[in-house]
């Protein structure tokens, strides 16, 4: 009997703290113009840098406290200050396009919104750069001496 009385505490404790989240109707919302970002198909090396724009579309400001890459090549910067009410904010994310290859990461953001963690994605493909072929010296001076 012990055991049941701990058990349905645990739940409707549970269900209360879940109930207290969804309360607040003025909790800020973040909003997102784009999930995913598309790079397509890039060179290696080519700039890695993107921003995700989003909006707080709640009623009290918003803190993101963290953003957190899926692994070492993907580095998301976040906004340290409250995100007002209405206004817009954006987490830079950088790709490291030495990587060649496809690639599909993620970038999880933790906040103070009503969803408080939501995860963006980057996605596309970068494709090796031939370096350029030099002509050895010898054949460049006999290609000048023949014209």
């Amino acid at each position: 009997m012990k055991k049941l009385w701990i058990s349905l505490s645990l739940v409707a404790a549970g269900f209360f703290a879940f109930a207290q989240e969804e309360s607040n109707p003025n909790a800020p919302v973040i909003k997102f113009n784009q999930e995913t970002i598309d790079y397509g198909t890039i060179d290696q090396g080519a700039d890695g840098n993107r921003e995700f724009v989003f909006t707080n579309e709640g009623k009290e400001p918003l803190i993101i406290t963290k953003a957190t890459g899926s692994c070492g090549c993907t580095v998301p910067t976040w906004p340290r200050e409250p995100i007002a009410p209405g206004e817009k904010g954006t987490i830079k994310v950088k790709y490291d396009t030495k990587r060649i290859g496809s690639f599909s990461k993620s970038v999880t953001i933790n906040s103070n919104a009503t969803n408080p963690v939501k995860v963006v994605r980057i996605k596309g493909v970068v494709k090796k750069v031939e370096p350029a072929k030099t002509v050895p010296e010898k054949e460049e001076k006999t290609s000048m001496m023949q014209k």
